[in-house]
């Protein structure tokens, strides 16, 4: 009995330690990112200051939701919906980007998947069905009004999160889901930096390319030959603009490549994508160890795997609404709801 007492007192510390040891860890790449974009500005000049502000707004945005998720684990991910909701429709343009069949691929479609995903957490954190049943319509609207605004992909990003949120009901292990959702990343990168080498099938350039418009493909390999050019500290934070020939002839575009992973390896070089590919996966890992339900951790994770995606088409992360919201709701599906019990159907589900 005594051995046994031993090693349940032992478990919470030893989780306790793991999360330790995670959010240390996700604070050293925030800050290798920050101090990655100062060296490259010292180097080729630029404005690194996008790039401190952007970890500044995650940061900022994780441990205030961390602190909201402890407190109120269903009304901040449902004040987190409303605010975003509410941002989306009062500035639907938040941005400038190249006119594409794809609508708006930037901060409206990303601030609609977030708003989606925290309406989907607020909805399994809620105890009673009613409730959860009028958070889950919150999130069915949320995409449509993506509809109403023109953003097709904040809308099926949007139906995406929900239908993920759903399905995440019948799972026990977490694992599975959070692969599948690391594996859909990686495929949606991976499939924008082929199509800017042109080593996709012609069967597929074509239509992929029309979804996305010509011109955002061209400077996307552009932005590949920077990469090309200078592919260990890249031409210079805040540079593409300049140094690009698409953009400086270019009187529409607003000096980004609209795509997270090309412009970081353009301005940054591969050292900049690289950190910014661990950025992820931590957030990945911290959703896996989370001492919060597997459903809310799905679902967030489910929201943030569609940002990633819009992030590889569009230009969502420049924006630090956009940032900080993603932050935000990392940290309330890492959470430990202060008032959950210990037992029953309430009780805190265990990383599996």
């Amino acid at each position: 009995m005594g051995s046994t007492g031993t090693a349940a007192s032992a478990c919470p510390e030893a989780a306790h330690e793991r999360r330790n040891a995670s959010d240390a860890t996700g604070g050293a790449l925030l800050g290798a990112c920050a101090a990655w974009a100062l060296i490259t500005a010292g180097v080729h000049g630029g404005s690194p200051e996008g790039m401190l502000l952007a970890v500044l707004a995650v940061a900022a945005g994780y441990a205030g939701g961390r602190i909201c998720g402890a407190l109120l684990p269903v009304a901040a991910p449902c004040a987190g919906a409303l605010a975003g909701l509410g941002l989306a429709v009062a500035a639907p343009r938040l941005t400038l980007s190249p006119s594409s069949p794809l609508g708006h691929t930037g901060a409206t479609a990303a601030l609609l998947i977030l708003s989606a995903g925290a309406a989907c957490c607020a909805a399994w954190a809620a105890r009673t069905p009613s409730l959860r049943l009028a958070l889950r319509l919150l999130a069915a609207s949320i995409a449509g009004v993506a509809a109403v605004l023109g953003s097709p992909v904040g809308c099926a990003g949007s139906v995406m999160v929900l239908l993920c949120s759903l399905a995440a009901a019948r799972l026990r292990n977490r694992a599975p889901g959070i692969i599948g959702l690391a594996a859909a990343a990686v495929l949606v990168t991976g499939v924008s930096l082929a199509l800017a080498d042109d080593s996709l099938p012609e069967g597929l350039t074509a239509p992929l390319e029309g979804s996305v418009g010509h011109h955002r493909v061209v400077l996307w390999k552009d932005a590949l030959s920077l990469a090309e050019r200078e592919p260990a500290m890249g031409v210079g934070p805040g540079r593409f603009g300049d140094v690009s020939p698409v953009a400086a002839d270019d009187l529409v575009t607003d000096g980004k490549p609209h795509s997270a992973t090309l412009q970081q390896a353009s301005e940054q070089g591969f050292v900049g994508v690289a950190l910014l590919a661990a950025v992820f996966c931590w957030l990945l890992h911290a959703l896996w160890r989370s001492p919060g339900s597997t459903q809310v951790v799905l679902s967030a994770g489910a929201s943030l795997t569609a940002l990633t995606a819009v992030a590889a088409v569009g230009n969502a992360l420049s924006v630090t609404t956009v940032t900080t919201g993603a932050g935000l709701l990392a940290g309330i599906a890492t959470a430990r709801p202060l008032a959950t019990g210990l037992h029953g159907e309430d009780a805190v589900a265990q990383p599996e």
